[in-house]
């Protein structure tokens, strides 16, 4: 067994309806004769790019290094815990709702499915909808369904480019079309489908009705304004500090050095994602590897300290499993 190194994420793309055969701005150059909706970067499934683990699934290297891969802050050793990917809608999703862990685990799922929205790009009049409007009863929803009137129920909140958006498991949602979103979430894919505007495809109301909390705590995220980095020109702001992810922005004009482990002395795989720009990742004793938009770099936890250095200037996004149980972020509607 070899010593890990920061692993290249080839992406997965994954065709849905809704989805676009132009994944512009953040694959220009992709082209594809069906209609891709997302770019998956850590899924168990997606496979490393670079080195000797070329060709190897994150859940394959995961059950392989455990710990080593994923750090002493991630519940299970054996699996990656966080998936991010890009999602591309060019059409509403489905009204959906995911569970909480409490109710993934009634169902025999390990864990539930919380996530966070940070909205690269959007077009004017971009809309998500999160969660009921006040005084609706999941029985109200449970009629406008079979009703076909399902939108009218649902908070519509126009988004903007540089939002986060925290999803608690619980939450009814769907984005609309317009934006481009980096999501970061549990890894999990359990996805109860409500209500799909007519399209053939199957509904989960048993499961999904069961799951739907009106209280979740979901919203866009109140955070501070970016600050610099040692007083140079880069500059970090924290997007959303949760109690399953912390997902940071960075704009980077000069190389910083970075951690894998936080306040709480515990460890953590880092995940970066390219926005835009170009740049590398190093850590001691391994070779430097290119970061470009639209690319993902897993950062093992064992490594310790890593550099990233901005080719001119860099835009990224990481995502980690914060050390300490962490409330909910601040949210508003």
């Amino acid at each position: 067994m070899g010593e890990l190194y920061p692993l290249l994420m080839v992406p997965g793309f994954d065709p849905r309806p809704w989805g676009t055969h132009d994944l512009s701005p953040i694959y220009p150059n992709q082209k594809f004769g069906e209609k891709i909706g997302e770019a998956w970067l850590t899924g168990d499934e997606c496979k490393v790019a670079n080195g000797f683990l070329a060709g190897q699934s994150l859940a394959e290297i995961g059950k392989t290094y455990q710990r080593e891969l994923v750090g002493d802050a991630a519940r299970d050793a054996g699996r990656f815990p966080l998936l991010v990917k890009f999602l591309f809608p060019h059409e509403k999703l489905s009204v959906q709702v995911h569970p909480d862990d409490v109710q993934a685990l009634k169902v025999g799922q390990p864990w539930g499915k919380t996530e966070c929205w940070y909205v690269a790009h959007a077009k004017p009049g971009a809309q998500i909808a999160l969660g009921l409007k006040d005084g609706v009863s999941v029985s109200q929803l449970e009629k406008a369904i079979h009703d076909q009137r399902a939108e009218e129920l649902l908070n519509w909140l126009n988004v903007y480019s540089g939002d986060t958006i925290y999803v608690a498991g619980g939450t009814v949602h769907t984005l609309g079309p317009g934006s481009v979103i980096v999501e970061t979430q549990q890894q999990s894919d359990t996805t109860y489908r409500l209500y799909d505007y007519g399209r053939p495809r199957e509904l989960h109301l048993k499961d999904g009705l069961a799951a739907v909390k009106l209280k979740a705590g979901s919203g866009k995220v109140v955070r501070a304004a970016p600050a610099q980095i040692d007083g140079r020109k880069s500059r970090r702001g924290e997007l959303v500090a949760a109690p399953y992810f912390m997902v940071d922005i960075f704009e980077l004009k000069d190389p910083q050095v970075l951690s894998t482990r936080d306040g709480s002395g515990k460890s953590s795989a880092q995940i970066l994602v390219a926005l835009e720009g170009c740049g590398t990742v190093q850590a001691a004793g391994s070779e430097a590897i290119t970061l470009a938009k639209g690319d993902a770099v897993v950062v093992p936890a064992c490594m310790e300290q890593f550099t990233v250095s901005p080719q001119w200037t860099l835009e990224l996004l990481r995502s980690r499993v914060p050390g300490s149980r962490l409330p909910e972020p601040e949210t508003r509607i």
